[in-house]
């Protein structure tokens, strides 16, 4: 994908692009080590987009999901990666999505709780990573549970244990990967929602920078380029969302 000189500079007005990484999502983004600082197929994508433009790079890296919406929001950072959600869409201008992950829920290896649909009940908490796309989520979808909050999604399954609450909602590959860790604990099957990964940028930049970095987000899945980068991180149960995985 060819990226002008003109379109460079809308996309890095300080001559730097600087991209929002969530590394509250393992999934797609973890911390490293300085000088790293992150690693994942987020960090691929944004210097693989850093290097089709011919800029440097500059990693923005947050814990929180919600921190990198408003580290994007108020121009801290160019773009960023975010779970497609219509509150967030108030403020962010989404591609379709490049990433589909599940959203799933642990409980206890006891819990009398055997299904998804079994959730939605007044007795039950269910614990979340505070402002999170599953939180943003199940705040419209669940009617009678309560709603429990972790500070981080990689904190929820601790803080679902130590509250004594009754269910743990997440991304599926951290909760098996905390199942694993603590022992005791099983996953419903099946998921409660899909969560759509894509890139994003302030509405204030305008629609020239939205479109081109959905059409460097279309290249990135057409060429294997996504593809790719979920092997080389070797991250299990993570499909790529194909051309027609629109907003629609």
């Amino acid at each position: 994908m060819h990226i002008t000189e003109i379109e460079a500079r809308e996309l890095a007005p300080n001559g730097i692009l600087r991209a929002a990484i969530n590394t509250g999502n393992a999934v797609l983004a973890r911390r490293e080590p300085a000088p790293v600082g992150a690693s994942g197929v987020s960090v691929d994508l944004a210097q693989h987009l850093a290097q089709q433009a011919g800029l440097a790079l500059e990693l923005v890296i947050y814990a929180t999901a919600r921190d990198s919406v408003q580290g994007v929001k108020n121009g801290a950072a160019d773009f960023g990666f975010f779970a497609i959600d219509p509150k967030r869409g108030q403020d962010i201008a989404f591609t379709a999505p490049y990433v589909l992950i599940e959203g799933s829920y642990l409980v206890a290896e006891a819990s009398p709780i055997q299904d998804i649909a079994e959730v939605d009940q007044p007795t039950h908490t269910v614990v979340v990573g505070q402002g999170s796309a599953y939180d943003l989520f199940l705040t419209r979808e669940l009617k009678q549970a309560t709603i429990a909050r972790a500070a981080t999604s990689p904190a929820v399954v601790d803080t679902f244990l130590q509250s004594g609450a009754d269910v743990a909602a997440g991304v599926r590959q951290q909760l098996e990967a905390d199942a694993q860790r603590l022992g005791g604990l099983r996953l419903l099957p099946g998921h409660f929602m899909l969560i759509r990964q894509a890139m994003g940028v302030s509405h204030n930049r305008g629609p020239r920078v939205a479109a081109l970095l959905s059409r460097f987000l279309e290249d990135a899945k057409a060429s294997g380029f996504v593809a790719e980068a979920i092997a080389r991180h070797r991250i299990p149960g993570v499909a790529v969302a194909s051309a027609a995985n629109t907003l629609a």
